[in-house]
């Protein structure tokens, strides 16, 4: 067994979506200044890194973060990889091979390269699935649908991703880092942070395979 983690690691260095800000990581009481004990404060975008969308991200009535199916989040999980598409529409999708009776989809594009090499800047132009490639997605029964940025969705185009898959309970975890995951079966532990009437939450996802 081969525990693999798939998070990004959050510092004030990592890419954030624009206009969210940098997390703010302080240490707020120090050993070194006479205190008995290190404490840190975070600040940070509930879509900072690693993270879970959940559908309030853009149902106005939909569940928050807290209220998320955990047998939804933990379970077997196919990784596929996807090398040139530049949109994952239905079309691509559909001559991906994604494994029958698949619930919980992590898909590996060249966007974990960004990753891999440490980039400080984000990017506009990453994969993302389209609208139609949500509603491919949805038919097929998927549960979960993990991608390697920072949204599931193309960057001039959030809306309709996004609706279709919250909108049929699809959990959506962004920030994947795939880079070093070979495509195949795995069992996917992905947990957010229990936050109250969030939209989203920072995860920490593991696969084991």
């Amino acid at each position: 067994m081969t525990i693999y983690d798939i998070s990004l690691t959050i510092s004030p260095d990592l890419i954030g979506w624009p206009g969210d800000g940098a997390a703010l990581i302080e240490r707020v009481l120090k050993i070194e200044d006479g205190e008995i004990a290190n404490v840190t404060h975070l600040s940070m975008s509930a879509h900072t890194g690693t993270h879970i969308d959940a559908p309030y991200h853009f149902l106005k009535d939909g569940n928050t973060v807290e209220n998320l199916p955990l047998d939804v989040l933990i379970g077997e999980a196919s990784v596929i990889e996807i090398k040139e598409a530049p949109l994952l529409t239905a079309t691509v999708l559909k001559e991906a091979h994604i494994p029958q009776n698949t619930k919980r989809l992590l898909i590996k594009t060249r966007n974990s390269e960004q990753w891999k090499k440490g980039a400080k800047e984000f990017i506009e132009d990453y994969v993302a699935i389209s609208g139609d490639g949500a509603e491919y997605l949805v038919e097929l029964g998927v549960q979960l649908i993990g991608v390697d940025y920072l949204s599931v969705a193309p960057f001039d185009d959030l809306v309709p991703t996004h609706q279709t898959l919250l909108g049929a309970n699809v959990v959506i975890v962004e920030g994947l880092n795939l880079a070093g995951i070979e495509p195949g079966a795995y069992t996917l532990y992905c947990l957010p942070l229990k936050i109250a009437g969030s939209d989203g939450a920072p995860a920490r996802a593991i696969l084991v395979g």
